[in-house]
């Protein structure tokens, strides 16, 4: 006869293994009934990436909003207006579209945090305010054609500086006077492939990355297949870059870690800039394949090393003397 403790553990099986399935009615299968303004919202979502009740934060120094319909303005009639000051929430809580012969037919209600309603013109709406989500501010600032030039200047002037003082002190720097680790290397390739394929999103698919700076997300999975690989490419590049920091510390005494990574940070910020800009005009998949070939001889020919040293364990490029030992390995 079973024990009671048996029956007990072969009731809680039973009952966790088994559930109820109703034949009779599969929702999933079921059609949704929508109403016109529902289909209307779903319409306008799809194009315009956002809808009712979504948020923005104004990025301008202030934005103009009309208490009257967008009717009496078209009308010319008259209207009194108020604006909204920078960093201030709104949220979208109607939109209409009317046609009056005009681009620019579609019109955007927004309530501010101060229980303010007012109306604008989208065209005159998106180039002031981003959504409000930190991925999509930091998309906008660095999309900022005044911030990049100047970004660019100093990145260029800086890194040039830098190596410049590497390369007079004859410092580990990566490419040059590698370290023995691949994570260096594999880093500024994922830069650089991340940047080519950053800039040819924006250049062949702009409706893909409008809809992520619309609705960002760091989950890759949840995103169509070119969104997917270039968050894949971020999530690698952090990845690389935590075992490149851990490996440059235990190749180099700390100055020199320091100095190396600097030089590393320097060679990523050139390439992403490179690469991102001359993507858009096709010379950046040419000029990625050199780099690519470059970068993989210059480890394997120069960088990598073969052997280990018989007396001292450490590695070493070449059979005989060990530079660290000073043993002699045939």
């Amino acid at each position: 006869m079973l024990s009671k403790n048996k029956i007990l553990i072969f009731f809680i099986i039973v009952v966790l293994l088994s559930s109820c399935y109703d034949k009779s009615r599969n929702i999933a299968n079921e059609p949704i009934d929508y109403t016109e303004n529902q289909l209307d919202s779903i319409s306008f979502l799809k194009s315009h990436h956002y809808t009712q009740n979504f948020n923005f934060v104004v990025k301008a120094d202030s934005l103009v909003l009309i208490r009257q319909q967008p009717e009496e303005t078209l009308s010319s009639l008259p209207i009194d207006s108020f604006s909204v000051k920078h960093d201030a929430l709104l949220v979208v809580a109607d939109i209409r579209i009317i046609p009056n012969g005009n681009a620019d037919s579609v019109w955007v209600q927004l309530a501010s945090d101060q229980l303010n309603f007012g109306w604008i013109q989208e065209s005159n709406l998106l180039p002031k305010v981003d959504p409000d989500d930190p991925i999509s501010q930091f998309i906008s600032l660095f999309s900022n054609t005044h911030l990049l030039i100047f970004l660019i200047i100093v990145c260029i002037i800086s890194v040039s500086y830098g190596l410049r003082i590497l390369f007079k002190k004859n410092a580990y720097i990566v490419h040059f006077k590698d370290i023995n680790s691949f994570y260096p290397t594999l880093l500024t390739l994922i830069v650089a492939s991340s940047a080519a394929f950053y800039a040819s999103i924006q250049h062949f698919s702009p409706e893909s990355w409008r809809n992520f700076y619309f609705n960002p997300t760091l989950n890759p999975f949840t995103q169509p297949p070119l969104l997917l690989i270039f968050l894949a490419s971020v999530w690698s590049m952090l990845i690389v870059a935590i075992a490149a920091i851990d490996d440059t510390f235990r190749h180099l005494p700390f100055g020199e870690s320091i100095l190396y990574l600097c030089g590393l940070t320097g060679i990523c910020a050139i390439d992403y800039i490179i690469f991102s800009i001359t993507t858009l005009y096709y010379v950046g998949y040419l000029l990625l394949i050199a780099y690519f070939a470059f970068a993989l001889w210059r480890y394997f020919a120069y960088n990598r090393t073969h052997y280990i040293c018989g007396n001292c364990s450490q590695r070493i490029k070449q059979k005989g003397r060990c530079p660290y030992c000073g043993a002699m390995n045939i």
